[in-house]
C-alpha cells in the first residue's frame, strides 16, 4: 500500500493518503490504468472526520495491492474520488467542476450526502471554463495513451534548456520603465471568434520580439482557441529568442511535461480550476522541470489562495471572468490594494496584468495598480502589423532597436 500523506483535519493530523498513484478506470469489464503522477487530495473540507469513501479509497487500494480487487470496487472508488474532488474545490471557493457527475455505480452502498448531491447537480457544464476544464480532462487522458510519461520524461532529458522567463520580464520592466510585454499568439478565442484569418504563428511572433516583446504566450488548446502545440514547436524551432509560456488548461501533471517536451519555458496554472495542493504540487514539478509557471486569479478568494501558497513567483490577474466573459479593468486595481498589495512586495512578486488591455492608458491604469508585466493578446494579434501594433499599445516604442 503507498505510503500515507498528512493532512490537517478538523483540527488534528490525520494520516489520509486520498489518491493512490494510479486509479482505474472501468470500461465494460476492461480495467484501464489511469496515472494521476503526484496529484494526492486535501481533507480540509469541514471539521467532520474524513467521510466513508475516504476510508473506502483507502481500503480499495490494499484490495488492489493484494490483487483482489474486483471491476465493482474499481468503478465505486473512482466514482467517489471524483466527487470528493468536486466537493474539495468547493470547499476553496472553485466554482467550477472538474468533472461531469455521474450516477453512482450499481451496488453503491456509500454515503448518502454524496448520493443526495449526486441527484441534484445538473450533468451539463454550467459555463465555458468548466465546459472546457471537463473537455480538457478527456483530451489528456487520449494524449497520454499516445505519448506515456516514460517517453516524454526522455524527450524532457534531450530538450533544450529553457530560458529565464521571469528574469526577461524584470529585465524589460527595468529596460524600458514599462511593464514588460507577454505577447500572446493567438488566432481566436471562444469570446471573440476569429481574431486573425490569415495567421501565421511564426510570423507573429518574430514580429513581436522584433517590437520589443520580453516573453510570448502560445496557445495550444485546439478545440476553443484553435492554437496547437505545433505552434509551439514552430516557434521554438524558428529561433525566436524570447521565452515561451504553454497557454493550456493544465488538469494533470503529465501536461507539464508535455510542454516542456514541446519547447516551453512556463506553463499557465490557473486557480479557477486548481485546488491548492494541485497548485503547490505543479509549482514544485514546474520547478524541477526548469519552467516557470504563471498562476492566475481573477478575484479576492484566489488572491488569497495564491498568497498562501509558496514558490509563487508569477501571479496573474485577469480582468475578464473566464466564466462570464465580462470584463473589468479595475479588478487589478482591486486586487492588488490593502494587505494583498502588502504582501505581494513583500514577497517580490511579478504581478501580470492580463485582458481589458487595448491602449496607452490602459497600460498606464494597471502599472500604477503595481503589475510590473502585462499579458496582451486580442488588441496586437489583431493589428496588419503587430510590431506597430505594440508600439500604439504603449504609446512608444518599447523595442531595443
Amino acid at each position: 500500500m503507498d505510503a500515507l500523506v498528512p493532512v490537517q483535519s478538523a483540527g488534528q493530523r490525520l494520516p489520509v493518503r486520498l489518491v493512490s498513484a494510479s486509479l482505474h478506470r472501468c470500461i465494460g469489464s476492461v480495467s484501464i490504468r489511469r496515472s494521476v503522477s503526484g496529484f494526492a487530495m486535501d481533507t480540509r473540507i469541514s471539521s467532520r472526520a474524513p467521510s466513508q469513501f475516504t476510508i473506502r479509497s483507502q481500503q480499495s487500494d490494499l484490495k488492489e495491492s493484494l490483487g483482489v480487487a474486483s471491476s465493482s470496487d474499481l468503478r465505486i472508488k473512482e466514482w467517489e474520488v471524483d466527487m470528493y474532488q468536486n466537493e474539495l474545490a468547493i470547499s476553496q471557493g472553485i466554482r467550477i467542476r472538474r468533472k461531469p457527475p455521474s450516477k453512482a455505480p450499481l451496488g453503491y452502498t456509500g454515503p448518502f450526502e454524496l448520493r443526495l448531491l449526486n441527484g441534484q447537480v445538473a450533468d451539463s457544464p454550467s459555463n465555458i471554463l468548466e465546459e472546457i476544464t471537463w473537455f480538457k480532462d478527456q483530451e489528456v487522458s487520449r494524449m497520454k495513451e499516445l505519448n506515456p510519461l516514460e517517453a516524454l520524461k526522455k524527450a524532457v532529458e534531450n530538450a533544450p534548456p529553457t530560458r529565464d522567463f521571469v528574469g526577461a520580464l524584470r529585465t524589460a520592466h527595468q529596460r524600458t520603465g514599462f511593464p514588460g510585454l507577454i505577447a500572446e499568439v493567438k488566432k481566436a478565442s471562444p469570446s471573440r471568434g476569429i481574431l486573425k484569418e490569415n495567421f501565421d504563428p511564426v510570423e507573429i511572433a518574430q514580429a513581436y520580439e522584433r517590437g520589443g516583446a520580453a516573453c510570448l504566450s502560445v496557445l495550444t488548446d485546439q478545440k476553443y482557441f484553435k492554437g496547437g502545440f505545433e505552434n509551439l514547436e514552430a516557434i521554438r524551432s524558428a529561433g525566436v529568442k524570447c521565452p515561451l509560456l504553454c497557454k493550456e488548461f493544465v488538469v494533470d501533471p503529465w501536461q507539464i511535461y508535455y510542454a516542456r517536451a514541446k519547447g516551453a519555458d512556463a506553463v499557465l496554472l490557473i486557480a479557477a480550476i486548481l485546488t491548492d495542493l494541485e497548485i503547490t504540487y505543479l509549482l514544485k514539478l514546474s520547478k524541477k522541470l526548469g519552467l516557470a509557471a504563471l498562476v492566475e486569479v481573477h478575484d479576492e478568494r484566489e488572491m488569497g489562495r495564491a498568497l498562501g501558497i509558496e514558490g509563487i513567483e508569477l501571479v496573474g490577474i485577469n480582468n475578464r471572468s473566464l466564466e462570464t466573459f465580462k470584463v473589468d479593468i479595475s479588478n487589478t486595481k482591486k486586487l492588488l490594494e490593502g494587505e494583498h498589495g502588502r504582501q505581494i512586495r513583500e514577497k517580490d512578486m511579478i504581478v501580470v496584468g492580463e485582458s481589458c488591455l487595448f491602449t496607452p492608458d490602459d497600460i498606464a491604469y494597471v502599472q500604477d495598480a503595481g503589475v510590473k508585466a502585462v499579458l496582451v493578446g486580442e488588441s496586437i494579434v489583431k493589428q496588419n502589423d503587430p510590431e506597430k501594433g505594440i508600439a500604439g499599445l504603449f504609446g512608444k516604442n518599447i523595442s531595443q532597436t
